[in-house]
C-alpha cells in the first residue's frame, strides 16, 4: 500500500465520472456542509476531532475524565457545554452508548508544568485548560481551538494510523509537552494494568498500555516524534500510594535523566524552551508493537508537514462524502451530510501497515488479502448501517468486514462471531449474534471475496453456541425464558428471543440461497421462535417462563432491571419481527389492530421521568423511542398495514424532532453510524426494515434530489416533485419513469440505476400501494 493511500484512508471510493470541476465543486459542497459539533452536547457522543473515513486513530479533546459510573456524558471524551480541556487523545468512539479508550492524552503547557488535572472549578489548579467555543474551528479531518490559560493555538489532523497535532506556542513562555498515560475514558482506580514509556537515542517516545476496560485486557502501543529538538523530560510514576512492591531503582536516580519507566501512573513531560514556530508531534498508534506504531509512523507520515496530512484528509473526506448528494433546504444539507460524515467512520481500521492485528485472543495475526477492521457495534449497524455501506461503497468495504469477522470466529477461543468488538478484542456488550445478519445481508446482494460456505458454517457455529445468552434454553424451548439460572440473569429474555429469531432467518436465507437445506429448514423453524413469546390476549410480546406460563404482572411499559426487555419494553418490542410483519398482524388480529397499535404507541401521554434510569431511553415520541435502535423500523410498519400514508406521516415527526443541525441535535446515541445512517435512508424515502430481504420499505423524502454515486459508476437518482412543509404526503412514484404501486424497492433496482421519483401533495393519498400485493416482504402470507 502506498503511503498516499495511506493517508487519505484505506479505502478507495468509486465517484461517478464528472468534469474536474463538477467534481470538484460537487466534493468541496459536501465537505462545507458538515458540521462535527452535531451530536457533541445531549446523548449524541459523538466527537469533533480529526480523523480520516474508517481511520483507527480518532483524535480529539477531552473535557472531562471522571469515575466509569459517572462518565455516560462523555463517552466521546468531549462535551459540548464544558468549559475545559484536559488535552488530545488519540482514539473515541463515534456515538457510543458505553465506552472506553482516549489512549495517550496530550496537553501542550506554556510555562508552569502541573501533573495532575486539576479541578474544572479553580482554574490553573492542574494542567487543564480553559477554552472558548468561539476559538474553535471543526471540519472533517480537521479541528482547531486555543488554550486560553496557555494562550496555545491547537490544531490536529490525522491520516489511518496517525495523528498529526500541530502546537503555536507564545513565544516568551517555555513549551512543554505533557503525556498522561492514566487519563482513559470510562475510567476507575486501576484500570491501567500496565504502561511503559521510553525515550529513545534518536529522540522518538514510545510506549504502551494496557487496561482492564471494556475490552478486558487491551493492549495499545504508541510512536511519537517532535518537530523540534527536546531540550529535557521528565518520566514520573504517580500511582497512588502505597505500592506494595516497587522492585530496585533503574538507571538515573532523577525523572530528568531516566529514559524509560514501566508503571500504573505514569506521566511525562518534554520541554522545548522558548519557541517562535508551531511544534509538530506526530502519534502513531498500533495494536500490536512499538516497532509496529513506528512502522506506521514512517509509511504514513515520514515528515512533518500538517499542512499536507491536512490536505490528505480533507481529500480524503471529500471524496468519501461525495458518494450521495444532497439537494435540500440548508438545516436539512447539514444534517444529512454530517449523518454521512458520522456513518463513514466505523468499523474502524485496527492493524499495522505489515497487516499485522490483534484478535479476540489477545495474540497477533496477520491479515492476508483484506483490511482487518473492528469498532462493530452489531446490535446497532445491521439495521441500517451496515447496509447504507453496501450501496455506497466498493465490495471491498464490505468484503473486509465479513473476512474480518471470520477472522475472529477463527481467532475467537468461543469459536463465535464478533458481538461488539473493538481494537480485535470481544466486549459481549448487548445481545444478539448480528454479525450474521450482516454477513447475510451482504451474500445475499451477491457480495463476495469471501467463502460463503466457511462464512455460514460459522454462522451456524455461532447461533449454536449454547452458553452464550441462553442459547442452550432457547434452542430447547424455543424461547428464553425468563426465570432461568441466577437471579436476574434473564432479564433481557424476550428481546433476546425476538432478536435471535430475526437473525435466525438471516441464516435460512443464506442456507437456502446456498443450497443447504437442511440449515435454511432447521434455521427457518427456529426464525417463527418469536411467536413462543407474542400473547396474542394482549397484543404484546412479554416475559414467559420456563414452564409455559405467562408472568404476572404485566406491564408493557416496564423497562430496564428484570423486565426482560433491553434498552426498550413491550411497546417497541412487540413489532420486532422484520422477517414476518404480516405474521405478527395475524396474530394481533388484523391490519387495524396494528395501525391502532402504533398509534397508541405514538400518541401515548409519557412522562420521560419513567425511563430516567433506563438507559438510552431517549428521544420520546409516546412510547416510541428513536434515540433507541429497537424503534427505528416502527414507523415504517404502516406500510405493511396498507397504510403508507401514516408512515409518511410519522416519518414527518420523526424527522422534525429528532435531527437539528446544533449540537444537540442527536437526542440519542449516534451509536457509530446507526441513528445517522436511519437519517440518510429516510431522507432519501426508503429504508431496510429487514436486512438480507434485499428490500427497501419506501417512507418519503426529505430531499428534493439525492444522487448515489454507485461504486459500479452508475447513478440512483432520488427526485421529490412539489416537496415542500405544505406537502409532505406522496401522491405517486416512478420508478424510471414507470408508476410504481408498491411501497418497496429492491436492491437489484437501486443498483442498476435510474430514478425513483415521488410526486409529493398537500394531502395523503389513501389508494397509493394499500392492495396485500403492494407491502412489503413477510415470511407469513398477508391477508
Amino acid at each position: 500500500m502506498s503511503v498516499r493511500s495511506v493517508c487519505v484512508g484505506f479505502l478507495t471510493i468509486a465517484l461517478v465520472a464528472l468534469p474536474a470541476w463538477g467534481r470538484a465543486a460537487a466534493q468541496s459542497a459536501g465537505y462545507d456542509s458538515v458540521d462535527p459539533f452535531i451530536g457533541t452536547g445531549a446523548d449524541g457522543h459523538t466527537f469533533p476531532g480529526a480523523t480520516v473515513p474508517f481511520g483507527m486513530v480518532q483524535l480529539s479533546p477531552d473535557t472531562q475524565i471522571n469515575n466509569f459510573k459517572h462518565s455516560y456524558k462523555w463517552a466521546a471524551g468531549y462535551r459540548y457545554e464544558d468549559s475545559t480541556i484536559l488535552g488530545f487523545s488519540e482514539t473515541h468512539f463515534s456515538g457510543a452508548g458505553h465506552s472506553d479508550l482516549g489512549d495517550f492524552l496530550i496537553q501542550p503547557i506554556a510555562g508552569e508544568v502541573r501533573l495532575e488535572p486539576g479541578d474544572v472549578d479553580k482554574p490553573l489548579s492542574g494542567y487543564r485548560s480553559r477554552f472558548s467555543h468561539a476559538t474553535e474551528k471543526a471540519a472533517p479531518g480537521y479541528y482547531a481551538v486555543t488554550l486560553a490559560d496557555y494562550d496555545v493555538r491547537a490544531e490536529l489532523t490525522a491520516t489511518a494510523r496517525v495523528g498529526v497535532h500541530r502546537y503555536t506556542f507564545p513565544s516568551d513562555r517555555e513549551a512543554h509537552l505533557l503525556l498522561d498515560m492514566r487519563s482513559s475514558i470510562y475510567n476507575y482506580a486501576g484500570k491501567v494494568l500496565w504502561s511503559r514509556v521510553r525515550v529513545r537515542q534518536d529522540g522518538t517516545v514510545t510506549g504502551m498500555r494496557e487496561t482492564r476496560g471494556w475490552a478486558p485486557g487491551r493492549q495499545l502501543y504508541f510512536a511519537m516524534r517532535f518537530s523540534r529538538p527536546v531540550t529535557g523530560h521528565s518520566l514520573v510514576d504517580r500511582e497512588p500510594l502505597p505500592v506494595e512492591y516497587k522492585g530496585f531503582k533503574t538507571p538515573g536516580d532523577t525523572p530528568e535523566n531516566t529514559q524509560a519507566m514501566e508503571g500504573r501512573g505514569l506521566v511525562a513531560t518534554f520541554d522545548f524552551g522558548k519557541l517562535n514556530a508551531p511544534l509538530v508531534v506526530k502519534v502513531a498508534i498500533s495494536p500490536v508493537s512499538e516497532d509496529g506504531a513506528i512502522a506506521n509512523l514512517d509509511a504514513e507520515v515520514p515528515g512533518f508537514d500538517f499542512d499536507a496530512v491536512h490536505a490528505s484528509a480533507r481529500a480524503a473526506w471529500e471524496k468519501a462524502l461525495s458518494v450521495v448528494s444532497f439537494d435540500a433546504e440548508p438545516a436539512m444539507r447539514k444534517n444529512l451530510y454530517t449523518a454521512m460524515y458520522h456513518a463513514l467512520l466505523a468499523p474502524s481500521l485496527s492493524m499495522d501497515v505489515d497487516g499485522s492485528y490483534r484478535g479476540p485472543d489477545n495474540q497477533v495475526h496477520r491479515a492476508q488479502g483484506f483490511q482487518f477492521v473492528s469498532s462493530l457495534s452489531l446490535w446497532d449497524t445491521y439495521r441500517a448501517e451496515q447496509p447504507l455501506m453496501t450501496l455506497i461503497e466498493p465490495e471491498s468495504r464490505t468484503s473486509d468486514l465479513v473476512r474480518s469477522m471470520l477472522a475472529s470466529q477463527q481467532e475467537s477461543p468461543f469459536g463465535m462471531l464478533p458481538v461488539w468488538q473493538f481494537q480485535g478484542i470481544e466486549t459481549w456488550c448487548m445481545i444478539g449474534y448480528h454479525a450474521v445478519p450482516e454477513i447475510a445481508d451482504a451474500y445475499m446482494k451477491g457480495i463476495g471475496g469471501f467463502d460463503a460456505n466457511k462464512a455460514l458454517d460459522a454462522m451456524v457455529a455461532t447461533a449454536d453456541y449454547a452458553p452464550y445468552g441462553h442459547l442452550g434454553e432457547y434452542m430447547k424451548l424455543g424461547y428464553v425464558p425468563v426465570d432461568g439460572g441466577a437471579a436476574n440473569s434473564h432479564q433481557e429474555a424476550v428481546s433476546q428471543t425476538i432478536e435471535y429469531a430475526f437473525d435466525d432467518w438471516t441464516i435460512a436465507q443464506m442456507a437456502r440461497k446456498l443450497g443447504r437445506n437442511d440449515v435454511a429448514e432447521r434455521f427457518e423453524k427456529r426464525s417463527e421462535n418469536w411467536k413462543n413469546v407474542f400473547d396474542p390476549k394482549v397484543g404484546f410480546v412479554r416475559p414467559r417462563l420456563a414452564d409455559g406460563s405467562w408472568r404476572e404482572p404485566f406491564d408493557p411499559a416496564r423497562a430496564g432491571a428484570d423486565s426482560g426487555f433491553t434498552e426498550g419494553n413491550a411497546w417497541q418490542y412487540s413489532w420486532y419481527e422484520p422477517q414476518d410483519e404480516a405474521g405478527m398482524i395475524k396474530l394481533l388480529g388484523g391490519d387495524q389492530k396494528l395501525v391502532a397499535k402504533l398509534d397508541a404507541m405514538f400518541d401515548a401521554k409519557v412522562d420521560p421521568k419513567q425511563y430516567a434510569d433506563v438507559e438510552d431511553m431517549a428521544g420520546l415520541i409516546g412510547q416510541y423511542v428513536h434515540g433507541n435502535e429497537p424503534s427505528h423500523h416502527l414507523a415504517y410498519l404502516y406500510d405493511y398495514a396498507g397504510e403508507p400514508w401514516r408512515t409518511q406521516e410519522r416519518l414527518g415527526q420523526i424527522v422534525e424532532s429528532q435531527y437539528r443541525p446544533a449540537p444537540n441535535g442527536l437526542v440519542g446515541n449516534d451509536d457509530l453510524g446507526q441513528m445517522s445512517a436511519w437519517m440518510i435512508f429516510t431522507g432519501m424515502g426508503f429504508y431496510p426494515v429487514a436486512p438480507a430481504s434485499n428490500e427497501y420499505v419506501i417512507g418519503r423524502p426529505f430531499v428534493e434530489r439525492a444522487t448515489m454515486h454507485l461504486p459500479s459508476g452508475k447513478k440512483f437518482e432520488v427526485v421529490a416533485d412539489g416537496l415542500s412543509k405544505s406537502h409532505p404526503y406522496v401522491e405517486s412514484v416512478s420508478l424510471n419513469g414507470k408508476p410504481l404501486t408498491r411501497s418497496f424497492l429492491r436492491q437489484d433496482e437501486i443498483v442498476a440505476g435510474g430514478e425513483l421519483r415521488f410526486v409529493m401533495g398537500g394531502a395523503p393519498n389513501r389508494t397509493w400501494a394499500t392492495s396485500v400485493a403492494a407491502r412489503p416482504f413477510s415470511m407469513s402470507e398477508a391477508h
